[in-house]
C-alpha cells in the first residue's frame, strides 16, 4: 500500500505587491510626520510625537529607520529626489547627456539646485545643527557633504570633457564652486534669510555658474 502523501499548501507568500505597497505608503506617512515634526521642533522631536501623527507604532520606526539618524537621512534623501517626475539628479543627468549648450545646462541646473535645495536645505541646516551635540548626526552630515561633493565633481568632470571650461579653472576649483552653489548656506541667505523666492534664486545660481566657469565664448 502506497504511503498517502498529505496535500500541504505552499507557504503563503508575504511580500506581495499590494503589501509592499503599504509598506511604501506607511514609510510615507512616517517622513511626512517627521518631516513635519523636524520642521516646528526641530531635533527635539521624538519618536514617540512622530509615531503618534503618522498613526504606527515607535517599534515600527525603529525596525524601518533605526531611530531618529535614520529618520533624518530618510528625509534628506526623499528631498534630494525632488518634486518632479524621477530623481532629480536622473533628471539632470538625461539633460545635459542630450544638451550641447552649456549656458542652457547651467540654466536647468539653476532650477534644478533651487527645486531641491527647497526640499533639503531644511533638514541640513537641523542636523548643523544636531551635529555639534549628537555625534552619529555629526557623522552623517559629514558622509551626506562628502556625497555631495562627489557629485559635484562628477559635474565638473563633465564640463571639463565637454570642453566647457573657461581658460584657468580646473575641475577642482569648478568642483569647488559647484558645491558652494548647491550648498544649504546659500540658500538660507538668500531665500530664508532675504525671501528670495525659488525662481529668482535658481537664475541668480545660474548666472553665477555661467559667470563663473564659462568662457566668454561659450
Amino acid at each position: 500500500m502506497e504511503p498517502i502523501i498529505p496535500n500541504v499548501k505552499s507557504p503563503r507568500r508575504y511580500d506581495s505587491p499590494l503589501r509592499q505597497a503599504q509598506a511604501r505608503r506607511t514609510q510615507e506617512t512616517v517622513l511626512d510626520a517627521a518631516q513635519h515634526h523636524f520642521a516646528t521642533t526641530g531635533y527635539a522631536a521624538t519618536i514617540g510625537a512622530i509615531a503618534d501623527e503618522a498613526g504606527v507604532s515607535v517599534d515600527t520606526i525603529y525596525k524601518t529607520f533605526g531611530g531618529k539618524p535614520g529618520l533624518v537621512r530618510a528625509v534628506y534623501e526623499r528631498g534630494l529626489k525632488g518634486q518632479g517626475p524621477g530623481p532629480a539628479y536622473q533628471r539632470s543627468d538625461d539633460m545635459r547627456a542630450h544638451e550641447t549648450n552649456p549656458k542652457t545646462i547651467m540654466r536647468k541646473w539653476g532650477a534644478l539646485t533651487a527645486e531641491v535645495a527647497s526640499e533639503v536645505t531644511p533638514i541640513r541646516l537641523l542636523m548643523r545643527s544636531a551635529a555639534a551635540t549628537d555625534p552619529d548626526i555629526a557623522a552623517l552630515l559629514r558622509e551626506m557633504n562628502d556625497e555631495r561633493l562627489n557629485r559635484m565633481r562628477h559635474h565638473a568632470r563633465f564640463l571639463a570633457n565637454r570642453g566647457y571650461l573657461r581658460d584657468g579653472v580646473s575641475v577642482a576649483q569648478a568642483t569647488d564652486i559647484l558645491w558652494t552653489c548647491s550648498s544649504a548656506e546659500i540658500y538660507e541667505l538668500l531665500v530664508v534669510e532675504r525671501g528670495w523666492s525659488l525662481s529668482r534664486f535658481g537664475r541668480f545660481i545660474a548666472e553665477f555658474m555661467i559667470a563663473a566657469l564659462l568662457s566668454e565664448s561659450q
